[in-house]
């Protein structure tokens, strides 16, 4: 299957299956979605992901993760850039989100990081997605 947009279809995914209340979801691989998964991880809202290979082709599991009450922990994430409209931010343009509870998600020189880390590396790029 040829997708023009894997990313959103990847943040689609995850939506899905949270409304859903499934536990784990898997995802056809990519470098780029393995480093979208990194940092959800690392910032507390999956609770992890493997990459696996199941019936020769290699997917990301990823295992979603809730709160005490079974409230998702991701309440919602939004795709910027898109393949028909890409969306640069310089250092100085990085913006909050959610006022500070939310996170952005951007691909830099310095590779995929979060943009608190951008502006605190002193570093643009393209903003993927917002998560909060």
């Amino acid at each position: 299957m040829n997708l023009t947009d894997p990313v959103a279809d990847f943040l689609t995914r995850i939506r899905n299956s949270i409304r859903a209340r499934h536990q784990k979801l898997d995802v056809p691989a990519s470098k780029l979605k393995a480093e979208i998964a990194r940092i959800l991880k690392e910032e507390g809202y999956i609770a992890n992901f493997k990459p696996t290979e199941e019936n020769g082709m290699k997917v990301i599991r990823v295992y979603l993760k809730y709160g005490p009450n079974n409230e998702p922990v991701i309440r919602d994430l939004k795709r910027i850039s898109r393949p028909g409209c890409r969306v640069y931010l310089g250092r100085d343009e990085i913006r909050r989100v959610q006022g500070g509870l939310g996170i952005a998600i951007m691909t830099t020189p310095k590779g995929v990081m979060t943009g608190r880390q951008a502006r605190r590396e002193g570093v643009g790029g393209e903003i993927l997605a917002e998560v909060w």
